[in-house]
Order: structure tokens, then C-alpha cells, then sequence
């Protein structure tokens, strides 16, 4: 039955409030909604979902561990940003959800397959693609991306091998978003202090031995249009040692010059107010320090097989500045990845979408039963919490068009999912073996004080899940009367 007009169901884990959305109408079966990927995003879509009555959310993850960039692209040294994940745990005790790990969508299961157990998949898959720098050197080795030495602090085991070279007294990262800073960062932190956070013992260890005495962060355009933002840069000043040099110093004070006092230039000015009180790169510095430099455009990375140098030209003329540097970094955006049997816009690196339901580009007609939210959805933009807006508005549309009748009603069981699902991928980690990973990397860490230690393998990943409880039969009864 409908609920009667003006009232609201409380959220099932305070994630981000309800809004006036069409309520889900009875059905002699309940909506169920696959949701591909288990980051901010689809956490936040599944949140939406679960407020209503009777909704089931089946969540598919290709990691054996959930919720994406929170665990791997967040910095160490930001503990508090992780404690979203305490609210996403509270989430996962939800009835009507059910997580699936370590299986992939697109290799062991088909977007098919998903459409033929659900009324709808949604996609919250990010943009898992770094943008790459086309100059000459790139392939040498000591290049990589700002992206993915976050991925190794975090122990992600597709990262774990990185090999991040620290033997060099410079690093260089050529952009400086809010991901530079905060690799830049980590770098030129105490590793005294690093122990106490969850990063990866590997990359602690690195650290420890690291000969890293300055990291330049590099950007073609002025200080004005820096990239990073107003909270992160005042973050980056209380923790590391931060200067500029006297050209660099003088192109922000050309840019307060210029810059209005309306609203809109409020958080440029600053920005630029606390650059200008930076310290002089000309002077002594007894710990490794972060450059910030303006107005260079990459030209070539040079090295006989490594990298040994970046060379710049000044933005606009034809200066050359060379950087000696033993490990370059490139943070410069990135892209999303076309998913199978979905159409993708290849110049936008998204899945063409209206408010989240996905439609044909070229006819602009709705494919049924496909949804998208977050930067697949809506390109590498806002933050953690803007996924909050954007998951409701996608599943304000899927609703919506479940009410409509326009979307087919599943040919299985939810039971014959898991059937299905187990005899694709034996390997699957359920919610139990989740719990039992997140258990077992707590009590790791607390013998150190630290919040975790990471496993970083998926092999330990899975011994640890195949510890964990199995369900009893009642409640695999209950599960199959529940689908």
C-alpha cells in the first residue's frame, strides 16, 4: 500500500536524508535493484533504496573488501574521513541487503545475467582510469600516478608491487589537486606519526628508509587557478613544511591584485592569501618540504631507462626549467571505463545518462533496466558527500520507472542468484567474510595502535573470509523465503 501523504520513512543508516521521492508501489513481488560497485556512491544508492518497504539490494563488488575509494583513494592520515565506513557497516545489517565480493561484473557475471534476477542494475563503478600525460619519457620507468601510489599507502592489492622509488632526494607531481597534496603529503610526513594511521606496512616501511628531501607539485597555469581546494590547502599547512619560490611568490601577489571581493573569488582569495605567507624555497629547511611551483608546462621526461629529470617550458614562452627528480607523479584527472554491453561517451568518459537512467546517445531513448551514479554518472567531480544528491536522483528515476511498469520483472528468484553466483565464482566473499576481514585487520592493528593493518593480498584476503561462520540452515530458509 501507499503511505499516506506527508509521511517519511526514517533512513536506515542516517547516510543522507529522505526526500519527497515517489514511493515504491506494492508489487506481488518486491523491487530488487543490483547495484555494481560498493563505494560512496552505491552505498549511498543502496541507502535510498533500503528506506523503503520491501526493497531487496543485491551489491556486487570485484574487490574482496567493500567500499572503494573510502578505503583505498582516501590519504592514511585522514582517519576521519574513513569513519564513513562505520555507517556503511551499520548499513550491510540491513535485511533486505546482500553483498556479494570478489566477484566481477563483466567476467563472471554479464550485465544479462544481473537483468534476468533484478528489476534493475545500477552502476556505481567511479572513473577507475587516470588520465595520462602524452609527452616524450612517460614510459621510462619511475613514472606512475598520483592515483596509484594512494592505492599502494592503502595496501590495494592491485597495487601492492608498485614500485615507488624513493632513493632520490625530489619527487615531482605534475597537477595539484587535492590527490597531490595529498601523496605530496604522505611523502614528507614522519613516519612515526604514519604508524599510527592504517597505512600499508610496505609502503611504511619505504617511507622509513626514504632519501626524499623535497616534493614539487607542478601546475601549467598561476596560482589562482590552482586546483586544490580551500579545506585541503589549509590542511597541507598545519602538517608539512610548504614554500614557494621568489617567482612563484610574486605571481600570487600579481593574482591578489587582480582577484575580486565578490562572493564568487571569496575561497580563490583565500587561497591565495595563505600562499602568500609561505616560506621562501631559498631558504635552509631541516625536513623534507613541499614546493609549490606555478606556470610550468611538462615537456619531457628524461632518463636513459629511468627517470633522471623533468623538463618544463615556463607556460607561454619557451624557458626551459628542468627539474632533476628520481620519481614523477602525474595527477591530472581521470577517466571513466566503457561497461559492457552499456553505451559510452567516449569524449566524456561517461555512460550517457539522464538523471541517472542510462539512454541511447544517438536516439536519446532509455535502455531499460540500466542506472548510473557517481563519477560514472557524472564525471571525476565533488566529494565524498556529493554522491549523497547524486545516488538520490538516480534512484528517484529507477523508482519512478519501476511505478511505471517500464521495468521487466525478474525471471528468478533471488535464491537462484546466489546459485548462480557460486557456481560462476566459488571464490565469492559474502557479508560473513567481510566481517571477518574487517575483524581480523582491527585486532592486527590494535596490537600496534592503529586503527588497522591491512591485509594487501586477495589470497589472505580469502583465507581469512573461509574462517568466518557459515549461515545455519534456518537462516539460508529464511534468505530463500525473503527472494
Amino acid at each position: 500500500p501507499e503511505r499516506p501523504a506527508g509521511k517519511k520513512l526514517p533512513p536506515t543508516s542516517k547516510l543522507a536524508p529522505v526526500i519527497p521521492a515517489p514511493m515504491v508501489r506494492a508489487r506481488h513481488r518486491p523491487l530488487t535493484v543490483a547495484i555494481v560497485g560498493s563505494g560512496p556512491a552505491a552505498m549511498y544508492a543502496a541507502d535510498e533504496l533500503l528506506t523503503q518497504q520491501g526493497v531487496r539490494v543485491n551489491m556486487f563488488e570485484k574487490l574482496p573488501t567493500p567500499y572503494g575509494l573510502v578505503r583505498a583513494g582516501v590519504a592514511p592520515d585522514h582517519q576521519s574521513t574513513k569513519r564513513v565506513t562505520r555507517l556503511f557497516d551499520r548499513m550491510t545489517q540491513h535485511h533486505g541487503f546482500t553483498l556479494f565480493l570478489n566477484v566481477e561484473i563483466g567476467k563472471h557475471l554479464s550485465h544479462a545475467d544481473l537483468l534476468a534476477h533484478h528489476h534493475a542494475v545500477l552502476y556505481a563503478v567511479g572513473a577507475p582510469n587516470d588520465r595520462r600525460l602524452d609527452i616524450d619519457g612517460m614510459e621510462l620507468a619511475g613514472t606512475a600516478t598520483a592515483t596509484e601510489v594512494v592505492a599502494w599507502f592503502n595496501g590495494h592489492p592491485d597495487f601492492a608491487s608498485l614500485a615507488v622509488d624513493l632513493s632520490h632526494e625530489r619527487v615531482v607531481i605534475i597537477g595539484n589537486g587535492n590527490v597531490a597534496l595529498d601523496v605530496a603529503r604522505i611523502l614528507t610526513a614522519d613516519p612515526d606519526e604514519l604508524a599510527r594511521t592504517d597505512i600499508a606496512d610496505h609502503a611504511l616501511a619505504a617511507l622509513r628508509t626514504s632519501k626524499v628531501r623535497e616534493v614539487v607539485i607542478a601546475a601549467r597555469r598561476g596560482p589562482a587557478d590552482s586546483a586544490f581546494t580551500l579545506p585541503e590547502l589549509i590542511g597541507l599547512t598545519a602538517k608539512a613544511e610548504v614554500v614557494l619560490d621568489a617567482a612563484d611568490h610574486q605571481l600570487v601577489q600579481q593574482d591578489l591584485a587582480r582577484i575580486g571581493s565578490g562572493p564568487a573569488d571569496a575561497s580563490t582569495r583565500a587561497k591565495l592569501e595563505i600562499l602568500s605567507k609561505l616560506g621562501d624555497a631559498a631558504a635552509p629547511s631541516t625536513r623534507p618540504r613541499i614546493r609549490l611551483a606555478y606556470q610550468l608546462t611538462p615537456h619531457r621526461v628524461d632518463g636513459p631507462a629511468r627517470v633522471v629529470a623533468v623538463e618544463f617550458r615556463r607556460t607561454g614562452t619557451d624557458d626551459v626549467v628542468r627539474l632533476d627528480a628520481g620519481l614523477l607523479l602525474t595527477s591530472i584527472g581521470y577517466r571513466g571505463k566503457a561497461i559492457a554491453d552499456l553505451p559510452f561517451d567516449e569524449s566524456a568518459a561517461v555512460v550517457p545518462n539522464d538523471g541517472g537512467r542510462v539512454i541511447e546517445p544517438a536516439t536519446g531513448d532509455p535502455v531499460r533496466g540500466a542506472y548510473v551514479a557517481g563519477w560514472i554518472k557524472r564525471g571525476p567531480t565533488g566529494f565524498i558527500g556529493t554522491n549523497k544528491s547524486c545516488a538520490q536522483q538516480t534512484v528517484q528515476e529507477l523508482v519512478a520507472d519501476f511505478n511505471a511498469d517500464r521495468l521487466a520483472e525478474p525471471a528468478d528468484r533471488s535464491s537462484a542468484l546466489e546459485r548462480l553466483v557460486r557456481a560462476r565464482r566459488p571464490a565469492v566473499v559474502d557479508i560473513a567474510g567481510w566481517r571477518a576481514i574487517d575483524a581480523a585487520e582491527i585486532g592486527r592493528g590494535a596490537t600496534a595502535g592503529r586503527p588497522r593493518n591491512k591485509f594487501t593480498t586477495v589470497n589472505d584476503m580469502l583465507a581469512v573470509a573461509a574462517t568466518a561462520p557459515k549461515p545455519t540452515l534456518r537462516e539460508r530458509l529464511l534468505a530463500g523465503l525473503r527472494g
